[in-house]
């Protein structure tokens, strides 16, 4: 069994850049954003926009769901942690989540 490792948004996407062979500079010109930003990004010290996403993932050639789904686990996490709250949390959040695509569906 291969374990999956777990890493942020903002290592996944260093990842990607340093296995491309390219700056942060280079990566920043071709997404159309700051070379600061870009670096606070994969310090996991900012959060990328959508647009930002897109032009990344497409940059990247790879889906831009999956950066869509790190960037919201990411967010989920550091709310709880930042929260101090219990991972039973994450339970109650997933039968709201049911509950609401329910009731939309209606």
């Amino acid at each position: 069994m291969i374990k999956e490792k777990t890493i942020t948004f903002g290592e996944h996407l260093r990842m990607l850049r340093e296995n491309a062979g390219l700056t942060l500079k280079q990566v920043a010109s071709s997404v159309s954003t700051d070379v600061s930003l870009l670096a606070k990004i994969e310090r996991n010290e900012r959060q990328p926009t959508k647009q930002l996403i897109n032009s990344i993932a497409e940059f990247f050639n790879i889906e831009k769901e999956i950066l869509f789904e790190e960037l919201l686990s990411d967010q989920i996490a550091y709310k709880i942690l930042n929260e101090n709250a219990n991972l039973k949390i994450l339970k109650v959040a997933e039968k709201k989540v049911s509950y609401l695509k329910a009731i939309r569906n209606v």
